[in-house]
């Protein structure tokens, strides 16, 4: 099996050349901080004894790209990750969409679609719900099938429903889903007016304008350059006066495109003004 960090920085271009020449998937603006350490654990847990192991396979089994793009995209992500984040929007942001009559939400790189379920349930509890779409995409058709499923660990309920609460949810969370054994099952009428589909940040275009896009804790896997082209493709898609949403260690501050944002809560929510 090879050994934890032992592939090398050329290993690394070689594997991102690969994967885009023969698949399309473009990881060359990817931190490579980030990538290299999804790479070596990759290797690990799929106990390949060499980097040449790993590249043939990639190169020779299709099937096994799946496998790859699920490891070296996938997020970790919960309900209601940083509660204050959601607090913000529900106190906040959606008094302002509910101004609107048809609201447009953008969950980008969604991963398993907690954020995109966290979205649903405030706006139903807003009223909103039915007068709203809430398109949730990601790199990955993996863990969009996760999402569109909409069953979760139980396990996790205890963490997701502490969230809830301090978000400023007053109902009962356990009515959102269905207990059964070790799962939990989110009501259907959560995904209504949830539109799940594959979409590539670093290659792929606007594909509709939003009044909200949330996009967190994906850019800090991503170089700066790369970073500036997400801000323009979010940019495009974003109405003027809509709102943009990031991680708690992501920020518009220092791109380009900041002079045209301001910030308008103590989270990382951004209001744009209007520009050309």
């Amino acid at each position: 099996m090879l050994e934890s960090g032992i592939i090398k920085d050329e290993e690394v271009e070689y594997l991102i050349r690969d994967v885009y020449e023969l698949y399309g998937y473009d990881f060359s603006m990817y931190s490579r901080a980030s990538f290299k350490r999804r790479v070596n654990r990759i290797c690990l847990i799929d106990k390949f004894a060499s980097f040449a192991e790993l590249r043939y396979t990639l190169i020779n089994d299709p099937d096994y790209l799946k496998r790859f793009i699920e490891e070296v995209t996938v997020n970790v992500t919960e309900m209601f990750r940083d509660p204050f984040f959601f607090k913000a929007l529900r106190e906040n942001i959606l008094p302002q969409l509910g101004t609107y009559p048809l609201i447009r939400v953008w969950v980008a790189g969604c991963s398993t679609g907690e954020e995109a379920y966290s979205m649903a349930i405030m706006l139903k509890e807003a009223g909103l719900y039915q007068k709203s779409l809430i398109y949730a995409t990601d790199i990955n058709p993996s863990v969009l099938e996760t999402a569109r499923a909409g069953i979760f660990p139980i396990s996790q309920m205890k963490v997701y429903s502490e969230n809830y609460i301090q978000s400023g949810g007053k109902q009962d969370f356990s009515d959102y889903y269905t207990a059964n054994y070790d799962s939990a099952k989110f009501d259907t009428n959560l995904k209504e007016k949830l539109i799940l589909s594959t979409h590539n940040l670093v290659s792929d275009s606007s594909f509709n304008s939003f009044q909200l896009i949330i996009c967190r804790n994906v850019l800090i896997y991503f170089d700066k350059a790369l970073q500036e082209r997400v801000f323009q493709l979010f940019d495009d898609s974003l109405e003027n006066l809509g709102f943009l949403g990031l991680g708690s260690k992501e920020t518009l501050r220092f791109s380009n495109l900041g002079k045209h944002y301001q910030q308008v809560t103590d989270q990382k929510i951004w209001k744009k003004a209007a520009h050309n």
